[in-house]
C-alpha cells in the first residue's frame, strides 16, 4: 500500500491530476469488477488478471487501446508481444494492456541437489522424473516435487501447459472444447502419474490448494523441487530461505516434442489495466496508464513485487539482470502463450481444474488411475464445458 500512497504524490507531482486508490482483495476482484459494471459505480481504472482479459471484453464496459489509445500510452511496440497477446480476444483491438508479468520456473533447492550428487537442474520430463525419484524419501517425509493438486487454477494451468507440449490444446480453432483428445489423455496422465505411478510427489499435494503450501514445504526441505511462478521468490525469502538455498531453471519439456508439440513452459501470467468505457476522466485515465507502463514505474513496481516488467526497457534495470529473473523473463518472452482468449475462461478453468483435482485425489488415496479413468474424466469434462457454452 505505501508504494500506492507514494504513487499518488508522484503522479499529481508530474500531471497535476489527483488518484485515489482502492485496494480490493484478489478473492473479491473478479466480483466487484462486475458489480461496478452493472451497477454503473465504475472507477476509472482498474486491474485485471490477464486470463480475464477476455471475459471482460466480451462485457462490451472497457475502453478499445484502439491506435489513438495506444499512441496515448506510448505505442504498443514498448511492450513484450506475449504480455501484450493476453489483452483480449484475438483479432479483437484489446481492452486491456499488460501491467505486471509472471510466469513459471523451476525452483530446485541447491543443497538438497549437492546432497543426492545432482549436478545441474533437468532440462527434460525423463530428467526431472529421474531426479525427483532420487531426491524422494517418503520415510523421513520428504519428496521430490511439490504440487498444489486441489488449486482449481494452478491444474487448469498444468493443463493448458501439458498440452501445448503434447501438441493439444483444450479447445479447437472454432473453439469447440477439446479437453478428452488424445493429447491432452497424455498431458493429464503425467500430471495425475507425479502420485499415483512415480510417486514422486506426496499424497498430501492432493490437498493442497492455498498456493502457499507446496512453497513452504519447500522451504522447509520437504520438497526438493516445485513449478511456481515469479512472485514465489519473495515468498522463499519470507520462509526463510536465502536467495543462495534455490536455483531457477526452466521448465522441462519432452525429450522429444511429439507432432505439433510446443516448448511452452507457461501460460502468459500477470495482471493487466484497463479503463471503464464510460469514464469521465478519460485523458487522465490515459495519463495514468502511461505513468503505470513507464519504465521508471515498472521497474520500481516489479522490483517490489518480485514480478516481470511488461515493457521491453526496463529490463535493462540491474534488478532484472540476476540468473533467476533472467530464466523467468526468458520463459514469458519466448516459452509461454495466452490462456484461451474465450469469454468462458472463468468457467474452463473451473471445469479443467476440477477435473484434475479429482483425479489427483484419487491417486493420492491410492487407488491406480489408469488411462480409462482419465479418458473418462475428460470426457464428462468436456461435456460440461460444451454445455457452458451451450454447444449441446
Amino acid at each position: 500500500m505505501m508504494y500506492f500512497q507514494a504513487k499518488e504524490q508522484n503522479f499529481k507531482d508530474q500531471t497535476g491530476i489527483t488518484v485515489k486508490f482502492n485496494v480490493i482483495s484478489w478473492t473479491d476482484l473478479f466480483n466487484r469488477i462486475l458489480t461496478a459494471d452493472f451497477s454503473g459505480q465504475n472507477p476509472d481504472v482498474l486491474n485485471i488478471g490477464n486470463t480475464w482479459s477476455a471475459t471482460l471484453q466480451a462485457t462490451r464496459a472497457f475502453l478499445p487501446f484502439d491506435q489513438a489509445n495506444m499512441d496515448a500510452i506510448g505505442g504498443k511496440s514498448k511492450f513484450l508481444a506475449t504480455s501484450l497477446a493476453a489483452s483480449g480476444a484475438a483479432g479483437q483491438v484489446p481492452t486491456s494492456v499488460p501491467l505486471y508479468g509472471l510466469s513459471y520456473a523451476l525452483f530446485y533447492n541447491k543443497a538438497m541437489f549437492r546432497e543426492a550428487g545432482i549436478k545441474s537442474p533437468p532440462k527434460t520430463w525423463s530428467e526431472f522424473i529421474q531426479d525427483a525419484k532420487q531426491l524422494t524419501k517418503p520415510k523421513i517425509g520428504q519428496w521430490g516435487v511439490g504440487i498444489e493438486g486441489a488449486s482449481i487454477t494452478e491444474n487448469a494451468h498444468w493443463a493448458f501447459i501439458l498440452s501445448n507440449q503434447q501438441g493439444g490444446s483444450l479447445f479447437d480453432q472454432n473453439n469447440v472444447p477439446t479437453f478428452d483428445s488424445a493429447q491432452n489423455v497424455r498431458a493429464i496422465q503425467f500430471f495425475t502419474d507425479l502420485i499415483s505411478k512415480y510417486k514422486v510427489a506426496g499424497p498430501q499435494d492432493a490437498e493442497y490448494s492455498t498456493g502457499t503450501q507446496a512453497p513452504g514445504d519447500f522451504a522447509n526441505r520437504k520438497a526438493a523441487m516445485i513449478i511456481f511462478q515469479t512472485g514465489t521468490i519473495s515468498a522463499l525469502e519470507s520462509d526463510g530461505m536465502k536467495a543462495s538455498d534455490f536455483g531457477v531453471a526452466q521448465v522441462p519439456v519432452p525429450d522429444v516434442l511429439p507432432p505439433g508439440g510446443k516448448a511452452i513452459e507457461s501460460h502468459v501470467a500477470g495482471i493487466n489495466i484497463s479503463i471503464f468505457k464510460d469514464t469521465q476522466h478519460l485523458s487522465a485515465a490515459l495519463k495514468f496508464v502511461k505513468f503505470m507502463t513507464s519504465r521508471a514505474e515498472q521497474v520500481k513496481l516489479n522490483k517490489l513485487y518480485t514480478s516481470l516488467p511488461v515493457v521491453k526497457d526496463a529490463y535493462s534495470d540491474p534488478a532484472f539482470n540476476s540468473p533467476e529473473m533472467q530464466t523467468f523473463e526468458t520463459i514469458l518472452a519466448q516459452h509461454a502463450a495466452p490462456m484461451p482468449l474465450i469469454p468462458q475462461e472463468g468457467q474452463m478453468e473451473t471445469v479443467m481444474g476440477g477435473a484434475l483435482k479429482q483425479l489427483l485425489a484419487a491417486a493420492a488415496s491410492g487407488k491406480p488411475v489408469n488411462t480409462s479413468d482419465i479418458e473418462a474424466q475428460l470426457s464428462d469434462a468436456n461435456q460440461t464445458m460444451k454445455a457452458d457454452l451451450g454447444l449441446d
